[in-house]
């Protein structure tokens, strides 16, 4: 079976515009950064190796330190599908990032977003 295109695309491509979302609704790219980290693991160093390394996202999910405990937690629907029923794993997690960079845009608090 083919790749979705998405897992061959690199972060570094997709990230400005996940700034660019939070921005335009007032919120700032550390938090951003906070929420990948939150879900991934990576440090603040790492985040900014992938960034520059221009890794996919296949290769950025694969390496990512530890997934969030709660990220079992994150529910509702992106993109047309819910979240917790998007059978493939790797889009799953692709999809629960969309979903918590949605959340900060539409002014959910951080500490909501980060399933505290």
């Amino acid at each position: 079976m083919k790749k979705h295109r998405i897992f061959t695309t690199a972060f570094a491509s997709v990230y400005p515009h996940y700034v660019a979302k939070a921005e335009k609704k007032g919120h700032t790219h550390e938090e951003v950064n906070t929420i990948i980290q939150w879900l991934t693991g990576y440090s603040q160093s790492e985040l900014e190796g992938v960034l520059k390394n221009k890794t996919d996202f296949e290769t950025f999910f694969e390496e990512a330190p530890q997934l969030h405990p709660n990220v079992t937690k994150i529910t509702g629907v992106i993109c047309g599908h819910r979240v917790e029923e998007i059978e493939d794993p790797l889009m799953q997690k692709i999809r629960y990032l969309d979903k918590l960079i949605d959340e900060l845009a539409r002014g959910k608090a951080m500490e909501k977003i980060l399933r505290k």
